[in-house]
């Protein structure tokens, strides 16, 4: 018998539920019970299928097929889910939810549709892939490689010395940077449950031991990398993030600032917008090139513009994530003020830099400068409005979709800062 627990009886996808209890009484007499999180995505609006697994009694374990899409699910998509004891699969789709028998088989003597520890390896791999956060560890790749084109005058300064020392700030500060966000997982494993389910740790895929070691192992070979090269902004640079992003999450007496709004938003403004462009900068020119220390045009614009586009993440990063802040007493812009007004507010504050942006290029000596540094921040502030004007405040997927385009415009952004002069 297949039972749904805690859901309203009024909503489709529960109706559909209790429609199917007659047929699959027939397949199975085993006890199926959805999370409360997972009611309460239902009641976002959201496809079932944003859940990575169900649990289930007798030790049945219901997984999805193919889960590295698990966080674009949406109503246009569809995913099976197929317990590995007895190999019937769940369906689920805009259409409805559904038991079918057998659909391959994970079982082991069998041989599924793929050998168990391939299919292992790739899991787990997939699964660090969503616990490293990719859109941060991208943010900061590029974020570096960019800064660090600043200090160079000319192409031919690109030589091999430039590229070793680019690798020697890239790899430790990744390694931070999976410290930084894997540390909040640890700390947040009941908020993501509501928030974010299909992180590993939220879901179960990652047990609180292995996110402890992938942490702890990140940590110790950022710092030894740091130490390793001999470069002080370099080392300064993990230090400050090694301290605000243990500030930010750990649960200890004046620490969790995450709790607090503006310390929150502090934190991840210093790191992205000041220390990444400060520290490697210098890192690069003085250290890698052998140049004295100079602060250029560049640079300062690129701090202040990132000063903007950081203060947008901490506020917007939140909007997604009320319910979850809501119930467990995290006091973000977003629970204090509301998603409709702090959304409009870093829209806002992103089309203000963007026209930071063209004044920057109207007033540059160099034509091909002018050229591109106009057309791109005028064509990425209209890509923004566009965009903004499309999104429905009312679903957490319109929400987070969005969110990730913000992403993308800063990722665009570093493209466009090497060519301010």
């Amino acid at each position: 018998m297949l039972c749904l627990h805690n859901t309203n009886p009024a909503h489709p996808f529960t109706a559909q539920f209790c429609a199917m209890r007659t047929a699959a009484a027939a397949a199975s007499s085993h006890l199926v019970t959805l999370p409360s999180w997972h009611d309460k995505r239902l009641h976002n609006n959201l496809h079932p299928a944003c859940c990575v697994k169900l649990r289930t009694k007798d030790h049945h374990q219901v997984v999805a097929m193919n889960r590295n899409k698990a966080s674009k699910f949406g109503c246009n998509s569809t995913t099976r889910r197929i317990c590995r004891r007895c190999n019937r699969q769940v369906v689920f789709s805009k259409a409805g939810v559904s038991l079918q028998e057998g659909f391959g088989s994970f079982r082991e003597d069998e041989g599924s549709w793929h050998s168990s520890l391939t299919s292992g390896v790739v899991e787990k791999l997939e699964a660090f892939y969503r616990f490293s956060r990719p859109h941060t560890v991208i943010g900061t790749v590029i974020g570096i490689t960019s800064v660090s084109l600043l200090p160079l005058q000319t192409s031919s300064e690109i030589f091999p010395a430039f590229v070793l020392g680019l690798i020697k700030a890239v790899v430790p500060s990744v390694c931070m940077n999976i410290y930084v966000v894997g540390l909040n997982q640890l700390f947040d494993v009941e908020i993501d449950k509501v928030n974010k389910p299909t992180l590993p740790l939220a879901s179960g895929e990652f047990s609180m031991a292995t996110g402890v070691t992938i942490v702890a192992a990140s940590l110790i070979t950022s710092f030894y990398l740091g130490v390793k090269f001999q470069s002080p902004p370099l080392l300064a640079a993990l230090l400050i993030s090694f301290l605000l992003g243990s500030a930010y999450s750990v649960e200890l007496p004046l620490m969790r600032w995450k709790r607090h709004a503006f310390l929150a938003a502090s934190c991840i403004l210093i790191v992205r917008a000041v220390v990444v462009q400060l520290a490697f900068f210098i890192h690069m020119q003085k250290f890698v090139l052998g140049k004295p220390v100079a602060i250029t045009r560049t640079l300062v614009f690129a701090t202040a513009f990132m000063c903007f586009f950081s203060a947008v993440i901490a506020l917007f990063k939140d909007i997604p994530d009320l319910d979850g802040d809501r119930d467990f007493g995290i006091q973000s812009f977003t629970v204090k003020l509301g998603q409709e007004k702090v959304f409009w507010v870093c829209v806002q504050l992103l089309l203000v830099a963007y026209g930071a942006g063209v004044l920057m290029g109207f007033s540059s000596p160099c034509l091909s400068s002018k050229i591109i540094t106009v057309a791109g921040h005028s064509t990425l502030a209209v890509m923004l409005w566009l965009q903004a004007q499309s999104v429905d405040l009312t679903t957490n997927t319109s929400i987070t979709s969005f969110y990730m385009f913000i992403w993308k415009l800063f990722y665009a952004e570093y493209f466009l800062i090497p060519f301010i002069r």
